[in-house]
């Protein structure tokens, strides 16, 4: 079983093309879903009491809900715009509600999960919750612009309690101070993650171990509607696929990358989690063999 901790959100998202207000969204949301795919998930979260009842049921449909908590007060709100290009979005405005005093546990059913991924949420939480677990083969986290600018130290103290983390190139510059990636990594390394996989957005991801550093190119696709979430369910989808196989090898983790692109590529298609919500096991697999087409040489 694989569990998901993180953020479950309210999303305002603004678009060249299209606004959309009050959407499913959250890190824990895009992650859990990608994963489910693949594994058996559930979710530690909580939402407010104004969330709705037709996000429930769509959180429900792909993950175990055991871990999620109903707290009186509002969900944790995110706002944001995308440039005209789609590449660079804006961050208008973070309201954390209900997740700001949310602590967490683990449910007795989820502490025996083998892999646990540690979705954008605060630092130290993800810190304390990761002991709850009794038997942890492999453990991921993400991170963001909002905790790195005011809980750095706590950021790298999570860094250190995990196998690998996921974070995106300019996230792991301002975190690390650093201006070139491969010293990002190194530099994250010597923090504890053995693992270091830098997102690149359109260009793919890069993943880091040791001396290894394994490129992999993002799936090409000529029309993006909304890159909310595209990160995210590139986490969920890697360390899903790592849970179905119960396996860490290297070789794996890099399948597990090529995995993570083509289901990034799947919610950058449709408004908010409409691109994972609409794609079959049958589809996914068409666009991995799509994939390892485009690479061969």
């Amino acid at each position: 079983m694989l569990t998901v901790f993180g953020s479950t959100a309210l999303d305002t998202i603004r678009t060249p093309t299209k606004i959309l207000r009050n959407v499913l969204g959250g890190a824990a949301t895009f992650a859990g879903i990608s994963a489910s795919f693949f594994v058996n998930t559930g979710l530690i979260a909580v939402i407010g009491s104004d969330f709705p009842k037709k996000y429930y049921q769509i959180l429900e449909k792909y993950l175990d809900l055991k871990g999620v908590t109903i707290e009186n007060g509002k969900t944790f709100r995110y706002d944001g715009s995308y440039d005209k290009t789609l590449s660079t979005r804006t961050t208008n405005k973070t309201e954390l509600n209900v997740l700001g005093s949310f602590r967490p546990t683990v449910p007795e059913q989820y502490r025996n999960s083998k892999f646990v991924y540690l979705a954008n949420n605060d630092p130290e939480q993800n810190t304390r919750i990761i002991k709850e677990f009794d038997n942890v083969k492999f453990s991921m986290c993400d991170t963001i612009e909002y905790w790195i600018s005011t809980k750095r130290n706590s950021v790298i103290k999570m860094i250190g309690s995990v196998d690998a983390v996921v974070i995106n190139d300019e996230e792991a510059k301002l975190l690390t101070k650093e201006h070139n990636l491969i010293k990002c990594a190194k530099k994250m390394m010597t923090w504890g993650s053995k693992y270091v996989i830098i997102k690149k957005g359109e260009h793919g991801s890069l993943l880091f171990y040791d001396d290894v550093i394994f490129p992999s190119v993002a799936f090409s696709l000529e029309d993006i509607v909304d890159p909310t979430g595209a990160g995210d369910s590139f986490a969920g989808a890697m360390i899903g696929y790592l849970a179905s196989k119960n396996n860490t090898s290297l070789s794996e983790i890099k399948k597990a990358a090529i995995y993570g692109n083509v289901m990034g590529s799947f919610a950058v298609e449709k408004y908010g989690i409409g691109g994972l919500t609409t794609v079959t096991k049958a589809e996914i697999q068409k666009r991995i063999k799509k994939y390892e087409s485009m690479i061969e040489f």
